[in-house]
């Protein structure tokens, strides 16, 4: 592997706080919830009756025709897709015929991929018969609908790769896509994760396994990483994507740079399939991984992008984890869960994440953990409540996920 510097030239996002990047920025920034209570009909038959949607549904921003043959989560990553690859200025780059395609890779993530277009053709199936299924309900519901449909946008001829890794997918894409630039097999990587999955099935199962929080108050309160409140996730969709690029890339072409992405680690737990390792030992492999791969000392790390869902024994396991890669140096550390006013994504969580990591070390301020009333007295962490500067100088900051099958990603961002 090469000693290529990966830097980020573009964002772009949609989620329960906004249909964009500055508009979910603000939200995060203001301390405001996107969880609400869901308005479907169906929602009245379920144990759990809240959830984070998008705040702009997809259905405003594409062309209508082209939407109709996407499914829901290829509609929010495309929306997310489109504003990174204009933020980054490739678009232009492309449209002049000045962009290498053969040097341009996708790495979409999701974790469940087109339930919805699944499950609506099944229904159809059985009312109206086979003959009624819709001829593209295979390019609709595959996993890797999403990043096909960015690659078509962008067109990306290097790999086009779809990581499927529960609730670490995002962040998964995005260490696949530095390890591509790194090996040389492309400049540029569009990188991310989306997930639409608020459909009465998943909620169902997510319920039953007792993952959801069924808390029925006020639904903005609900979702409380850390707090000794908490008792579940809400259930959020959207997505975020990343434009990645060699430095070289993209000093070539002047282009703004966000921040460097230093390294990842990928590790596995191989505990069980659905709880976390309560040790965090397999998510702590994950992070001195990333500070290995980074060559950083852990007193770098000034700022964590918590995985930290709202469960009872996933929020402590990351303090341990913490606790047990950054030492002594954890007590100067901010630490934040976004998740306390998105909800989560899924699929889409590490890249939304990464997102809200990247503009945090750009505007040095860490966006608050709402909704934390008591700390559980188990963690042991600076976690930001309001927002909170950041130093200034070098700095690097920590994006953490965590997934069903033991999967953990850890990814180190650093100031430009």
């Amino acid at each position: 592997m090469t000693s290529k510097r990966v830097v980020v030239t573009g964002l772009g996002t949609t989620s329960p706080l906004g249909g964009d990047v500055l508009s979910t920025w603000k939200g995060m920034l203001a301390g405001r919830s996107g969880v609400r209570r869901l308005e479907h009909d169906w929602v009245e038959d379920l144990a759990v009756k809240i959830g984070a949607p998008v705040a702009v549904d997809p259905s405003e921003v594409l062309d209508r025709v082209k939407a109709r043959r996407m499914d829901r989560s290829t509609q929010l990553a495309m929306v997310a897709a489109t504003e990174a690859w204009r933020d980054s200025g490739l678009d232009a780059a492309q449209e002049a015929g000045d962009l290498d395609g053969d040097r341009v890779g996708v790495a979409m993530a999701t974790g469940i991929g087109g339930v919805t277009t699944l499950l609506a053709n099944y229904d159809t199936m059985k009312e109206k018969g086979p003959r009624r299924v819709s001829p593209l309900a295979v390019p609709m519901l595959m996993a890797n609908g999403p990043a096909a449909t960015i690659s078509l946008h962008v067109g990306a001829r290097a790999a086009v790769n779809t990581p499927v890794s529960a609730c670490a997918s995002g962040n998964e894409a995005i260490a696949l896509a530095i390890d591509q630039i790194r090996l040389g097999r492309a400049d540029v990587v569009v990188a991310g994760g989306c997930e639409a999955a608020i459909h009465p099935l998943p909620m169902a199962a997510f319920s039953n396994m007792m993952a959801l929080s069924k808390n029925d108050g006020d639904p903005t309160t609900v979702s409380r990483p850390w707090d000794t409140g908490r008792d579940g996730f809400v259930l959020g969709e959207g997505a975020g994507v990343l434009v990645l690029e060699s430095e070289e890339h993209a000093k070539a072409r002047g282009a703004r740079i966000y921040a460097e992405v230093l390294g990842a680690g990928i590790t596995a737990d191989s505990h069980d399939i659905a709880q976390p390792d309560p040790e965090g030992r397999g998510g702590s492999r994950a992070i001195k991984r990333a500070l290995l791969e980074s060559d950083l000392d852990p007193s770098a790390i000034k700022h964590v992008n918590a995985h930290a869902t709202s469960t009872p024994q996933g929020d402590v396991a990351e303090g341990l984890m913490l606790h047990a890669t950054l030492g002594k140096h954890v007590d100067d550390v901010v630490v934040t869960s976004t998740k306390s006013m998105t909800g989560h994504l899924l699929g889409g969580a590490g890249a939304l994440e990464a997102v809200a990591t990247v503009l945090a070390l750009h505007h040095r301020v860490s966006p608050p953990t709402i909704n934390l009333d008591e700390l559980d007295a188990r963690v042991e962490l600076d976690i930001a409540t309001t927002v909170r500067e950041l130093p200034q100088g070098d700095i690097a900051a920590l994006n953490n996920s965590f997934g069903f099958g033991g999967a953990n990603v850890a990814v180190v961002f650093a100031s430009i």
